[in-house]
């Protein structure tokens, strides 16, 4: 085996050799092409597919900015292709937010069904293209509940029955779904989330009605049944309210500790009590206003107003003057026979008769505003109870020395709040809850000593601890300069001992030394030979020799003494 390999290496080096320039070049470009293709296909290849939330394009541009928009919201990563369609990541991310689409009624208008979970309907048979249509679409639904979050499984049971030739006898479509909520889910009591559900499988099947789709969970108990959840709709009204008026006297509260916290501190200010009269019911109110009209406008110029206003302004006048004056006509009847008129009036025949009537009708107009308000919730009254502390300040002697008490406490005084400040500190809180005297609203701030024996029980056993965390250290730091001291004391001692030593040895070594040498000359001068030890005249001769280094080199041997010295 090595030695075909040998061979099959040695072919190809030969073979490398016979070619030309030329033709190596071509072979290398074409190695290179054939690697780089191979890593653009298994780059292309290993891409990520996009997948399209809906088959069909969406031409409107405000239905497509909904539909973004919601998948922005979901932080769902999409493009838009040419053509108007959405490309999602994965199938389980188109069939995820088909349902949330589907549920906010968001899917455009002319979106089929078929298209929305893009059914392939083909088959050899009617009959078995039916089967399988059916098969598809319950099995396609029964994924798109699955891939709600609050659905942990959901079984889909899709009845649709063959199409008759008279309306009368055609049965319609049903639907019956069992899901599972996952832990923790509020689907069972969330009616939006049902709704969405129950339009999901309406838009599913053709045909199909909100009235024969039938949601249940697994005790049977039907979810859809909005009739009878008039109790359940009403608590959970009552609950939203509930809820609101928390957030409306939270927000009270906040803006309470806002405008005192600051000024006297959080631990000093507590909000007692807050309650906020909401009417939740819808009031639509009307009014009508007349106001007058303004002739001469004011010039923000002048220091003064030149604002002219009138009442109204005449429209249109209509002046009726009728005058009469004459005798009047009495009518007597036929032709040759006698009136019917009465003696009395039949007297007054002749006599000259005056009537005169004049009316003058002016039409003004006046200013009129009309007003449309719907109230819902309306602030009926607040009420607020606010207790504010005062402060407890520290006594320092003469000296700024702390005071402390015979238990050991620190000795404190109570400083509480003057009337002046409790009035500006009322004002402070109605101008936060927007104190309105018509409705009656009533906020109260009362000066309240507030139990902080527990607070200053910790601040003595810190400051008991932190004192003597402190005589601890200045005793510490004694003791160590004491020690310092004695060890500086004891090294001097020491030092004077050793050196008082060192020259009593010496002195006795020159005392000896002269006591020897004194010895040597008194017998040399008397002619006796003295024998001397090896020791002695090996140390003559040290000496001798020091002492001649000594005078010809004086400085290195003060050099060395320094040093023994110092060593010393």
């Amino acid at each position: 085996m090595n030695n075909w390999l040998k061979n099959i290496a040695g072919q190809i080096r030969d073979l490398w050799a016979k070619w030309k320039p030329l033709q190596k070049g071509v072979f290398i470009t074409v190695a290179v092409g054939a690697v780089v293709a191979v890593v653009l296909l298994v780059t292309l290849s290993s891409a990520p597919r996009m997948v399209p939330l809906v088959s069909r394009a969406i031409t409107d541009d405000l239905e497509l900015t909904r539909i973004t928009a919601r998948l922005d919201e979901e932080r769902v990563r999409y493009t838009v292709a040419a053509d108007g369609r959405i490309m999602v990541d994965s199938e389980s991310t188109a069939q995820r937010m088909r349902a949330l689409l589907t549920r906010e009624d968001l899917i455009p208008r002319n979106t089929d069904p078929w298209e929305l979970f893009d059914i392939d309907r083909w088959t050899q048979t009617d009959f078995e293209r039916n089967v399988n249509l059916q098969r598809s679409i319950t099995r396609q639904l029964q994924q798109h509940i699955v891939a709600i979050d609050d659905i942990d499984a959901a079984s889909v049971n899709l009845v649709i029955p063959r199409t008759e030739l008279f309306r009368d006898d055609q049965n319609p479509v049903t639907a019956s779904v069992i899901i599972t909520p996952k832990p923790g889910s509020d689907i069972r009591e969330n009616r939006r989330k049902i709704e969405g559900i129950e339009k999901l499988v309406q838009f599913a099947v053709e045909g199909l009605r909100r009235e024969n789709i039938t949601i249940s969970d697994r005790s049977g108990v039907v979810l859809n049944d909005f009739e009878g959840m008039e109790g359940f709709d009403r608590l959970e009204l009552t609950r939203r309210e509930f809820r609101l008026k928390q957030e409306i006297e939270g927000r009270y509260i906040r803006a309470i500790h806002d405008a005192l916290g600051r000024i006297y501190g959080q631990d000093r200010v507590k909000v007692v009590n807050i309650d906020v009269d909401l009417l939740m019911g819808v009031r639509t109110v009307q009014t009508q206003e007349h106001f007058p009209i303004e002739t001469v406008p004011d010039d923000p110029r002048t220091p003064f107003s030149e604002r002219q206003f009138v009442l109204s302004i005449p429209r249109s006048a209509e002046v009726v003057e009728e005058i009469y004056e004459g005798t009047g006509f009495n009518p007597q009847g036929p032709p040759g026979q006698e009136g019917q008129t009465p003696p009395a009036y039949r007297d007054l025949d002749g006599m000259i008769g005056r009537w005169s009537n004049v009316e003058n009708r002016t039409n003004f107009e006046i200013n009129t505003r009309t007003l449309f308000e719907e109230k819902s919730p309306e602030i009926r009254r607040v009420t607020a109870s606010v207790a504010l502390d005062g402060v407890w300040r520290r006594q320092y002697d003469e000296r700024g020395n702390l005071l402390m008490n015979p238990d050991g406490s620190i000795d404190r005084l109570y400083v509480g709040l003057t009337d002046d400040e409790l009035a500006r500190a009322l004002d402070l809180v109605r101008n936060a809850v927007g104190f309105n005297q018509i409705r009656g609203d009533n906020v109260s701030v009362q000066h309240i000593q507030f139990d902080r024996t527990r607070e200053h029980e910790v601040e003595d056993l810190a400051f008991r601890r932190r004192r003597q965390i402190q005589m601890i250290v200045l005793y510490s730091l004694i003791g160590v300069a004491v020690l310092l001291v004695s060890f500086i004391v004891f090294r001097l001692i020491s030092r004077e001992i050793e050196r008082r030593r060192r020259l009593r040895e010496e002195e006795l070594a020159r005392q000896h030394q002269a006591m020897r040498e004194a010895a040597l000359r008194s017998a040399e001068d008397e002619g006796t030979e003295v024998e001397m030890s090896v020791e002695e005249r090996a140390r003559l001769e040290m000496q001798e020799n020091a002492i001649n280094m000594a005078r010809e080199h004086p400085e290195d041997v003060a050099q060395l003494i320094r040093t023994w010295l110092m060593e010393e």
